[in-house]
């Protein structure tokens, strides 16, 4: 029969792609992962991997291992999800990765909702955009806080998808810039020539500012790259410059800057939290999704009046509300 623990092993070397890696990952030696993956073999009766005096790599019968173990390992996660589902109080860890924004701006709500359980433990993580849809399906994360700017996130039926709320660009300047004045109105036409300031390009909001810039007539190129939102909105806080950033960025708080709407379409990104179906309904899963939606809502009051109402909105249009999770009948949140 084949082992579980060897199968979750084969997964993570599909993933990672290397012995030294997967070792790494899951904290054992080289050797150990080695000897581990020979016995697995031994027990399905086939090469599984290809192996070079510097490599290994997964044979035909190996991806087909790995296909089917990742099935097997579903059903034993929903198996474990439905028999926990019955005790009533959430224990063990939940691992939960966000993009840097979101990581900052949830943190400290989850904390306050999760300690009053006190057989759970909670890490957060942070990952760059894009990679905490992977790391829900492959088993590496319980939770997944995700950001999409274009409309592209993936449905699958392996993963459960959140809505939480619409986070959109804002224009940041320093507290003494003429369009600090929420009676002036904003001109970026007018601001092209200024001293923009941008996450590197290929970054997502870097990708929506330059939309924003591009609608606008263009500007010149910006001159000033920094890795991080919370160092951006500093600097505009000292009058280095403007910046468009996320309203989302604007939850760690930061003195000493103005936040105005954008005229306009708006640009915006949406932010969901993903688990996988199979999980969904264990009590520490669930208690740490309830306490996501909950901080959702807070983060959404909260910035509706840090930035104060547009000034081309309807009068009886008050802030973005976060979206209400999927299916309100069993669903966890």
């Amino acid at each position: 029969m084949l082992d579980l623990r060897r199968l979750i092993l084969i997964c993570e070397f599909a993933r990672r792609g290397s012995i030294a890696a997967t070792a790494s990952s899951l904290g054992y030696s080289a050797s150990a992962v080695s000897q581990q993956l020979a016995a697995l073999e031994r027990e399905a009766g086939a090469a599984l991997l290809d192996r070079t005096s510097r490599s290994a790599e997964l044979t035909d019968a190996g991806w087909r291992l790995v296909d089917h173990a990742q099935r097997i390992l579903a059903m034993v996660e929903s198996a474990e999800s439905d028999l926990s589902a019955h005790t009533a109080t959430p224990s063990g860890r939940v691992v939960v990765t966000a993009f840097p924004t979101a990581a900052v701006a949830f943190a400290p709500a989850l904390a306050r909702s999760l300690r009053r359980h006190r057989e759970l433990s909670l890490r957060l993580r942070q990952s760059r955009s894009g990679r905490g849809m992977r790391e829900v399906e492959s088993g590496e994360v319980d939770i997944a806080l995700i950001d999409d700017w274009w409309g592209r996130v993936r449905r699958d039926t392996s993963v459960r998808t959140f809505p939480l709320l619409v986070d959109p660009l804002v224009l940041v300047v320093p507290r003494r810039h003429p369009m600090a004045d929420p009676e002036v109105p904003i001109d970026l036409a007018a601001l092209r020539e200024e001293p923009w300031m941008a996450t590197p390009e290929g970054e997502p909001s870097r990708t929506a500012v330059d939309r924003l810039l591009a609608a606008a007539g263009g500007a010149a190129p910006v001159a000033w790259e920094f890795e991080g939102l919370g160092t951006i909105l500093s600097l505009v806080a000292r009058g280095i410059g403007i910046a468009a950033v996320p309203a989302l960025a604007l939850a760690a708080g930061v003195r000493g800057v103005a936040v105005r709407d954008l005229p306009g379409e708006p640009i915006e990104r949406h932010v969901y939290a993903v688990a996988r179906e199979s999980s969904v309904h264990r009590p520490s899963v669930a208690a740490t999704l309830r306490a996501i939606h909950v901080a959702a809502r807070f983060l959404v009051t909260d910035l509706g009046h840090l930035r104060g109402h547009r000034d081309d909105d309807d009068p009886d249009r008050g802030p973005p509300r976060p979206s209400p999770p999927d299916g309100a009948g069993g669903a966890p949140l």
